[in-house]
């Protein structure tokens, strides 16, 4: 195909605005898929995906379409995850390309993804094709919602797409759109070969499969392959596109984009956002923007039954063939025993992370509430990073503590500025801005302390504005706080797995309502267990599980007094010998109470 007769894009949306069924709707249109192989979410291959109708690996697909001119156009389509969890992923995706549908729900209106996906399309300086979808919905605003985006990025109301994926109106319009005001790719083909890798995943057979768009020059099967961030070679196994299952290809041109099966075992050696280019005479610079996906939330992943730690282990290798972003390594808790400290992107991949292991690899999983990572600055000077409160050295070595903070964007109705303002504030929020989009909604920007962001934030947020506010952020910069290490103790013994670090200011309170909680949730033992919360040596609050007891008087009708005071000693000291051997259980509930904790 022609340079001039290519055309990249991607769907940009907020999560659950029609994008994967548009994307449906545009392979059936294109003929790409045959009728008897068509299904809901087609680019959405995972099952849980499917339920949850949230994309979470990206894919590409490439269609044949001819234009109402009679042109031949070859179309294709790279569809991104909506979440904002997966934002480095998109921002690759976005670089693939040289156009964006922004898929904006008639009845929902912009919301927080839309723009801040929107902003990195146009950072990428893309052409900006707008769609109001989902017109045929009894709720829906189309001409409200063109405003908004006319308001937005400056596009004429009246020339914004207006279509149903469900339903299949205007899907031509779509695909006339892109021919028309996409950009063919740049590039040369007389250069040394640079092709991006914007996304990957692992085949048993091929190895790593990395998705590519070729930037410049040719990628043909024969010439040896080097990728300029990790220096590894290879020979590709195979080359081809997305049709959308793989079909292999003798080559890939200029403005292309397909697939490389490296032969690789891991997808470190392959990393998202790298460039390849061929091992001898190279190109000399990257594609730029390239960048390691940081972990930002951390937890401890345990199984129940010790015997399953090699599985667990096996399960996690597995994972991360498909996900780079995930990280782990092994740790030892003495309440929990073997397990692992595992790094996610947010609280949203920890989910599907934790299910995918329940699901596909049918583990019993116990999870540690998730914590954030702490820069500490010692008195000599030295700097150190934890990800788990149990690692922080001891209070008098520290000079200060840093934790990370978010800049935070949220999209709401006017009705609830009061309510939410008065939530950031309590989660020691900092206030930036606020912009009114229109007449009724406003964008807040603030300042916030991951660690609060991903306790139980998102929640309330949606139960404050009734499920209308959405909410973006990204991370901002250390700063030093005045925190301290807030310990559970349970029966004497400090449990690592639910010590916490925590404001100074808000540690009594926070204390006092874990071990309120913990007192409910830990199971009555034959003995009483007292739970303590404590900061360093001192303990500033406790309470007690009360001991479940035998009625050891039952049998002894009448007689003298001395005779039941006889019996309940003898049934103290029995409880006394059983407290110092015995052992309490904890249940996995006690370990997600530390995500509720501010719910009154």
């Amino acid at each position: 195909m022609k340079q001039d007769h290519i055309r990249n894009f991607c769907i940009i949306a907020h999560i659950d605005h029609g994008k994967s069924t548009l994307a449906d709707r545009l392979l059936q249109f294109t003929n790409t898929v045959a009728e008897r192989d068509m299904q809901a979410q087609l680019l959405d291959s995972m099952d849980l995906e499917r339920e949850r109708g949230v994309t979470i690996k990206a894919s590409a697909v490439r269609m044949q379409y001819t234009a109402i001119d009679g042109s031949q156009y070859e179309v294709n389509l790279i569809d991104t995850p909506g979440h904002v969890d997966f934002s480095y992923e998109v921002s690759r995706a976005l670089q693939a390309c040289e156009g964006a549908v922004l898929v904006v729900d008639a009845s929902q209106g912009i919301e927080a993804q839309t723009l801040a996906n929107l902003y990195l399309a146009m950072e990428q300086d893309l052409e900006i094709i707008p769609v109001i979808n989902k017109i045929d919905l009894p709720a829906a605003r189309p001409d409200e919602v063109s405003q908004e985006v006319e308001n937005l990025i400056g596009i004429p109301a009246e020339d914004i797409l207006r279509i149903s994926a469900k339903q299949g109106i205007g899907i031509q319009d779509v695909l006339e759109a892109v021919v028309q005001r996409v950009p063919p790719p740049k590039g040369r083909t007389e250069s040394p070969l640079r092709a991006l890798v914007f996304d990957s995943h692992y085949d048993a057979y091929k190895g790593v499969v990395a998705y590519v768009r070729v930037v410049d020059g040719d990628l043909t099967p024969r010439s040896m392959l080097r990728l300029m961030a990790t220096d590894a070679r290879f020979e590709p196994v195979e080359i081809g596109t997305f049709s959308p299952s793989m079909r292999p290809v003798e080559s890939l041109t200029v403005g292309e984009v397909g697939y490389v099966a490296t032969g690789f075992k891991s997808v470190r050696e392959c990393r998202v956002g790298d460039t390849i280019t061929v091992a001898v005479g190279g190109a000399e610079t990257p594609v730029p923007g390239y960048a390691q996906v940081k972990p930002m939330v951390f937890a401890g992943f345990y199984p129940t039954d010790n015997d399953d730690y090699g599985e667990l282990r096996d399960a996690l290798e597995k994972l991360q063939l498909n996900d780079a972003s995930l990280i782990f390594e092994p740790e030892t808790s003495q309440a929990l025993n073997f397990g692992f400290r595992v790094g996610f992107l947010g609280l949203f991949h920890m989910e599907i992370i934790q299910e995918r292991l329940e699901r596909e690899y049918d583990l019993d999983i116990l999870a540690t509430a998730p914590s954030v990572e702490y820069e500490i600055v010692m008195r000599d000077g030295s700097h150190t990073t934890i990800d788990s409160p149990a690692f922080l050295p001891d209070p008098n070595t520290i000079e200060e503590v840093r934790e990370p903070w978010m800049k935070i964007l949220i999209y709401t109705p006017e009705e609830y500025i009061g309510a939410l303002m008065d939530m950031v504030i309590k989660k020691r929020g900092e206030y930036v801005n606020m912009e009114y989009l229109d007449k009724t909604r406003v964008v807040i920007t603030y300042k916030l302390p991951l660690s609060e962001l991903i306790v139980d934030f998102y929640d309330r947020l949606k139960s404050i504005t009734r499920g209308y506010a959405s909410l973006d952020y990204s991370f901002d910069s250390y700063r030093a706080g005045n925190l301290v290490k807030l310990d559970i103790l349970v029966n004497g013994d400090p449990v690592d797995a639910l010590a916490i670090i925590v404001h100074q200011d808000d540690s009594y309170h926070k204390g006092q309502k874990l071990v309120s909680k913990l007192k409910d949730l830990i199971p009555r033992q034959m003995f009483a267990v007292p739970i303590q919360a404590a900061v360093g040596k001192k303990v500033i609050s406790r309470a007690d599980v009360k001991a479940l007891r035998k009625d050891v008087l039952a049998k002894c009708y009448g007689g003298d007094v001395t005779r039941k005071k006889k019996l309940l000693e003898k049934q103290k000291k029995g409880k006394k010998r059983m407290k110092m051997i015995g052992a309490v259980e904890v249940p996995q509930e006690a370990f997600m109470a530390l995500l509720s904790l501010d719910e009154e």
